[in-house]
């Protein structure tokens, strides 16, 4: 009875070992496309392999009643942080993405950065799809989130679903580390994060 619950016991806690080392190699083998290319907050096209600066992502929608605009508050306390470091702009930019681009159109994420008083530059960089081009751009923007893994869906009522990570790039878009978003997003952890990447 013994030697069956140790079989028992070791076939779990190897189906759990497997099971968490296939969620660490599938984040570490995460990357975004360089040849993907979207609108930014002021209609110009912005494409991922042309900076080659650390990244830190975030997917928003813009009527978002809670968890992304708590993070996005967040994220402007840590840019503050970094500037102190002058680091932010130079050798880190920040990238928010929506995936809600029928209704966030440059002009409305425009408003959104105002309300949390973000300075319209390159530093933080807010993307979109082109309105004459949205369908194609949709999928882009899926494409972008599936190779990090977010995920999200729209239950028809327009009040999203989605995956609650921000991600944490390489120059080269390589997936580095992952930060949960809302509430839960430790702005302390996620400054050390980047500053040990930087140093």
């Amino acid at each position: 009875m013994k030697k069956i619950y140790l079989i028992c016991s070791l076939a779990v806690f190897l189906l759990i070992a497997a099971g968490i080392s296939y969620f660490l190699i599938r984040d570490a083998s995460a990357k975004v496309p360089a040849n993907i290319t979207l609108i930014n907050q002021n209609g110009e096209s912005y494409n991922f392999g042309d900076d080659k600066k650390i990244k830190l992502v975030e997917f928003i929608y813009t009527h978002c009643p809670d968890i992304c605009p708590t993070t996005t508050q967040k994220m402007v306390e840590l840019k503050d942080d970094l500037e102190k470091r002058n680091v932010f702009g130079k050798e880190i930019e920040f990238v928010t993405i929506t995936i809600d681009p029928y209704r966030d159109t440059p002009e409305l994420l425009q408003k959104y950065m105002n309300a949390f008083e973000i300075q319209n530059s390159d530093n933080w960089i807010f993307l979109t799809g082109d309105q004459e081009n949205i369908k194609a751009d949709q999928k882009k923007i899926r494409e972008v989130a599936e190779s990090l893994k977010f995920q999200y869906k729209d239950p028809g009522n327009g009040q999203f679903v989605h995956t609650s990570f921000t991600y944490l790039l390489d120059e080269n878009n390589k997936y580095i580390s992952k930060f949960p978003m809302g509430e839960d997003f430790d702005k302390q952890e996620v400054y050390e994060e980047i500053m040990d990447e930087l140093e």
